[in-house]
């Protein structure tokens, strides 16, 4: 591919892990905190870990929230991970409740810290989980290439929940719990989920996202 993809480097982990994938894909990429690098870049990929409202801050701080309401504009695709896909709902109740980018409507609520049953369970939820289309198909999506039930790999506690069902784009089940995986509008795509952790499975998704 000719085209670059920018990676925000806002401190807030997971850069190198991410960028070795992409190079393993093929991508050409950078590493910015340059908003005005963000705003005009031709893919861009939000990664993330650790907490909601750390992260929303350290965005805003470095004006690097505003470059990506500027680029996401453009229509050129963006892909949130982990953190990062949580900072494209409205608000979080992470330790209190935090503004996010607001590029889908909704909250990050706490993964339930029980089975549908009643039966304690662990959060974080973590490790290996099956993915499944919250609407029938993946068809035209950044998952396309990802068969029904793949398994990918998550580390988190909290999860995205959209107003708008249509917004949710793949779950999990955690124990009869439902997890939402990853969510899309339009030329976004968040995955709550690690695809650079997810072997084979989650270089087909950044594929298919790099050829968007």
């Amino acid at each position: 591919m000719s085209a670059t993809v920018t990676i925000v480097d806002y401190g807030m982990g997971n850069i190198l892990s991410v960028s070795r994938a992409l190079e393993h894909c093929g991508a050409s990429y950078n590493l910015s905190a340059d908003p005005d690098n963000v705003a005009n870049a031709d893919y861009v990929v939000l990664p993330g870990v650790g907490a909601f409202g750390a992260a929303a801050k350290a965005l805003s701080e470095s004006h690097l929230d505003d470059a990506l309401h500027a680029f996401v504009k453009t229509g050129k695709p963006f892909l949130g991970i982990c953190i990062g896909m949580q900072l494209m709902m409205s608000k979080s109740e992470e330790f209190g409740l935090h503004d996010g980018l607001g590029f889908i409507d909704g909250r990050v609520t706490a993964i339930p810290d029980a089975a549908a049953d009643g039966t304690p369970h662990t959060v974080p939820h973590i490790g290996w989980n099956a993915i499944h289309p919250a609407h029938g198909t993946w068809e035209g999506t950044a998952l396309a290439d990802t068969p029904e039930g793949a398994e990918v790999y998550f580390v988190h506690s909290y999860h995205a929940a959209p107003d708008d069902g249509a917004d949710v784009l793949a779950v999990a089940d955690y124990d009869g719990q439902r997890i939402t995986a990853a969510v899309a509008r339009d030329n976004m795509t968040g995955v709550q989920f690690h695809p650079e952790k997810s072997a084979a499975v989650g270089l087909a998704l950044l594929k298919r996202f790099l050829s968007q």
